[in-house]
């Protein structure tokens, strides 16, 4: 990968990734994630996560590099991504710059759904809110004088 297509894979997500002393084994890798064990390894086997080396015991060796891609992945599915959906962005990210296109569209999309649901928990927010103001409107006429 270019330092372009790297710049571009990294921007908003490396900084949330946190400094680190060479290769992490898969419990520092949880540990620092949030990530079970299994999950991890489920990343690699559905191809949502490729490359993570191996250590001469066949062991795996998370690098800081699989850290930032980790990372995308879990906001990626915070925000309610379909994994199907997220091992298409993994699929176009190895097939390198000249997809970047299709990577945004998929974003684009993504983030649109994504501000929908914000919208909609506003929304509820709002009736949660004016049902909060209605049980201290009540609280408060009922105290005696």
């Amino acid at each position: 990968m270019n330092s372009d297509a790297s710049q571009a894979e990294t921007c908003g997500v490396d900084e949330l990734v946190p400094d680190v002393d060479g290769p992490l084994t898969v419990s520092q890798v949880a540990e620092l994630t949030g990530l079970s064990p299994h999950t991890l390894r489920w990343y690699e086997r559905v191809g949502l996560l490729e490359g993570v080396t191996r250590g001469p015991s066949g062991h795996r060796r998370y690098t800081r590099t699989d850290l930032v891609r980790l990372t995308m992945l879990m906001r990626l599915r915070a925000t309610g991504m379909p994994v199907s959906e997220m091992q298409r962005y993994a699929e176009l990210v190895r097939a390198g710059s000249l997809t970047e296109p299709e990577r945004m569209r998929l974003l684009e999309v993504h983030r649109d759904r994504v501000l929908s649901h914000i919208a909609d928990l506003h929304r509820d927010l709002e009736v949660v809110d004016r049902k909060i103001a209605g049980y201290r409107q009540g609280a408060s006429s009922a105290k005696p004088a």
